[in-house]
């Protein structure tokens, strides 16, 4: 490490011209910040600043403003210098105004925008649409051009810049990550990514952690602490830092273009040796530490309370600057020093010199291939003949229904070797999963050697591209930036822990939402979970392990964006998960478990049932066209334990009652049943009412909370027919049978449900109702003696019922 006070600032006569030239951008990018915040009218101040020409709401973020903009201008530099391609990912998306300025200066944003021309009149439209309705928001947004991270919630930023660098082997990621947001959880566990980051087949990623020493209204942590001790946390990842600090430009400048420089031929050093040599540990990859003061060259103090360097500047520094005279004279004092009589010409445009400082065409940071989702090629899906499972005797033959998955996910790595553009994202969980065929094709990535090499690794080596860290925030951060770089991936996950990234899942989509508005951005593989080791089927892991919260999360987002997948069996599964990886534009959420369960469709069968996502199982029920146009009752199930609940049900309704006609409803697209004004996949009215027909009471056995599919179910006629039972936090260490009993999901509480349901008498009913309650009493009493269920339990199969 060494210090940036420490850089060689002395040079040529040419070099200080440059870096003149270059301070002169960095002031007009940070004019157009200020007057973005500020102003509504007057852009370039042809005339005295006036109230009317301010905004009556001031909104943005000023105080890291300048750190980005000035990042911005030495990357700006490094990529003319070098014929780079850089894509920028900053992690304090509040400082949207200085990503937009720097975008609208090199041209790109009045490329995508043609209106926000780099004229006079387009500079007026760059500040009025700023934080105001019909307008831009205040964050690095979708609408940025070369963004593909918002950074309203912080954390994210440097595990999105390591999943955008994988396998993108030509790409240097810039990673701005802010010192508030550095406090994060998800961000402290990023900084490992050098133990991931291969230079063989990866680009790079290089984090300049920006401490300009203060969050919204207090100091940050890291901010307070010695260069020393952060220089340490990030050696202790596996980083080469370096410290970049100062007050005056004159300084700064040169220590950060040499900073940039050094780290430039750092990170094409260490390619270079691995494409030639290999790779058998980490690098140690070059990263900056930038300290500059918060809101620096804004106003040092305001109302007689200093401002720059503290957390006064965060936001807008001068308030009340149409009320108050002396905050106005401040403004325009504040803007006029940038001078921007001589920044831009007399019709409004950049003036030659400065504009000449932007890389041209597609190096442009806002004109990224990659910041605009066009890394990679679509993805060939195998023929899933090859991995369809047996599944007659129908409702009999047993099968892990994700490990067909595993197959498929197997030959998708095979058929990528030479264009790799797919992973697998698991938190240490691919074997528990039942997809450890993939290992038949790749490894799990570490690049970190093992402590002792005598001892076997599992299918572990440096070029393994199945990446298993014990992280959700890791591993869905860096499918996120893998996808919205082009390429195609999944995220497989316990049920339960899903949930601790559930805010990403949701940002994920607000971002996807914004983006289909946007007719430039191109739409990108989708955003694919797998969750599994469900909440019915983690009874050996207990309590802790069992919450289908995840549904609930995506079901609350833009119907546009999510999808919700509930298959019942192996085959479905497959199916689903051809779909997934083939779509764009998606958050797509698949929930199955991955114990042994019955099998009942066909690979055919199959395909037909996704199709429609919700279709009536004639041979599991018994009704009678000749006899009546309708069922007495209906039994609906989604999910696959709830499935092999309501057959078991329905099973023993036609066995003790073969009066009573049962028709069972199988969902596995959930979101079917939303109205088609609710969600694009809802079923039209005369569609929903062929399966459940306009008044006959509905037995819904739901794989999460019965709230959920309530939720859905708004909107249709006489929505209180669906009595729904799902899980209800009732968990423990139990057995499986037990799971379902304890939330009343059990083939004996639907069966009396639908008993309860029916309407009239049939002969019968009473006698089922004392076999349902005796076989309550008895799997209470036998699980506690034998630890297992009772043996009518776990070896019932699917029978014709009268045979």
């Amino acid at each position: 490490m060494s210090s940036g006070m420490e850089s060689n600032t002395s040079g040529s006569h040419r070099e200080s011209e440059d870096f003149e030239l270059l301070n002169r951008y960095w002031a007009a990018a940070n004019y157009l910040t200020v007057a973005q915040i500020y102003l509504q009218e007057n852009p370039l101040l042809r005339e005295p600043l006036q109230p009317q020409h301010i905004k009556p709401r001031l909104l943005g973020h000023w105080g890291t403003s300048p750190g980005l903009s000035l990042i911005y201008a030495h990357l700006n530099r490094l990529i003319r210098r070098t014929g780079a391609e850089v894509l920028l990912v900053t992690g304090p998306g509040h400082g949207g105004p200085a990503i937009v300025a720097n975008t609208y200066l090199e041209g790109s944003y009045s490329e995508v925008y043609p209106a926000v021309g780099r004229d006079l009149e387009g500079l007026r439209r760059l500040v009025r649409q700023f934080s105001t309705p019909g307008g831009i928001g205040s964050h690095v947004g979708p609408a940025t051009p070369g963004s593909i991270h918002e950074g309203g919630e912080l954390g994210y930023s440097l595990m999105h810049a390591t999943g955008a660098a994988m396998d993108n082997p030509d790409l240097i990621v810039a990673c701005v990550v802010g010192d508030g947001e550095a406090e994060t959880g998800p961000l402290e566990g990023s900084w490992k990514a050098p133990s991931f980051i291969n230079p063989l087949r990866d680009g790079a990623v290089l984090p300049i952690l920006h401490l300009n020493g203060h969050k919204i209204s207090g100091p940050t942590v890291l901010g307070r602490q010695s260069d020393l001790d952060v220089a340490a946390l990030l050696e202790a990842h596996g980083w080469d830092p370096v410290v970049v600090s100062g007050k005056d430009p004159g300084i700064v400048h040169p220590a950060l273009a040499s900073a940039m420089d050094s780290a430039y031929a750092s990170i094409r050093a260490i390619q270079s040796h691995a494409r030639h040599q290999g790779v058998d540990r980490p690098s140690r990859w070059p990263a900056i530490i930038l300290r500059t003061p918060k809101g620096w060259t804004g106003p040092q103090v305001v109302d007689g309370l200093p401002v720059e360097g503290t957390s006064r500047s965060h936001q807008v520094p001068l308030s009340g600057v149409r009320e108050k005279p002396e905050h106005l004279a401040q403004l325009e004092a504040w803007m006029r020093s940038y001078r921007p009589e001589e920044l831009f010409d007399a019709e409004g445009r950049l003036i030659a010199e400065l504009a000449g400082l932007a890389p041209d065409g597609g190096l442009r940071m806002g004109a990224s291939a990659a910041g605009r989702g066009v890394g990679g090629k679509g993805l060939l899906i195998p023929d899933l003949a090859r991995y369809a499972v047996e599944t007659l005797p129908r409702g009999q033959v047993m099968h892990q229904s994700t490990k067909p998955l595993g197959e498929m996910l197997r030959d998708i790595y095979l058929d990528t070797a030479d264009d790799p553009r797919f992973r697998l994202f698991c938190p240490d969980e691919t074997n528990s999963n039942r997809l450890s065929a993939v290992f038949e094709a790749t490894d799990r990535c570490l690049l970190e050697p093992p402590a002792n090499p005598a001892a076997a690794d599992d299918h572990v080596s440096a070029n393994g591209r199945v990446m298993e860290v014990l992280s959700e925030h890791l591993c869905q951060g860096w499918l996120e930036g893998y996808v919205l770089t082009g390429r195609h991936g999944l995220f497989a996950s316990y049920e339960a822990f899903a949930m601790v990234s559930a805010s990403m899942t949701i940002q994920h989509a607000k971002w996807l939402q914004h983006s289909r508005e946007l007719d430039w951005r191109p739409p990108v593989p989708s955003l694919n979970i797998l969750l599994t080791s469900t909440c019915w089927r983690n009874d050996h892991n207990g309590f802790s392990h069992q919450g289908p919260g995840l549904i609930d999360t995506v079901l609350s987002l833009s119907g546009n964006v999510i999808r919700v997948y509930l298959p019942p069996d192996a085959n479905t599964l497959l199916v689903t998960a051809e779909h997934m990886l083939s779509s764009k534009d998606y958050v797509n959420l698949a929930v199955i478990d991955k114990q042994e369960h019955p099998q009942y469709l066909t690979l055919d069968e199959a395909r037909k049932h996704a199709a429609v996502g919700a279709s009536t199982w004639g041979w599991a029920g018994n009704e009678r066209p000749s006899i009546s146009d309708r069922p007495d009752i209906i039994l609906a199930c989604a999910g696959d334990v709830p499935t092999q609940e309501t057959l078991a049900a329905s099973w023993l309704l036609q066995r003790y009652i073969p009066g009573l006609a049962v028709r069972v409803v199988n969902v596995m697209d959930a979101m079917v049943l939303p109205p088609p004004g609710t969600h694009p996949h809802g079923l039209p009215h005369e569609k929903f009412e062929e399966l459940f027909t306009a008044d006959v009471d509905v037995v819904v056995a739901w794989h999460g909370y019965a709230r959920a599919l309530h939720q859905l179910l708004h909107g249709r006629p006489r929505p209180e027919r669906f009595h729904v039972r799902g899980y209800n936090e009732q968990g423990t260490t139990t057995t499986p049978f037990d799971m379902v009993v304890l939330n009343k999901v059990s083939r004996y509480h639907l069966a009396m449900e639908a008993l309860h349901r029916t309407r009239g008498h049939f002969s019968g009913s009473e006698e089922l109702v004392r076999h349902c309650q005796g076989q309550l009493e008895a799997h209470a009493s036998y699980i506690r003696e034998h630890f297992e269920d009772l043996p009518e339990v776990r070896d019932w199969v699917w029978t014709e019922p009268g045979s």
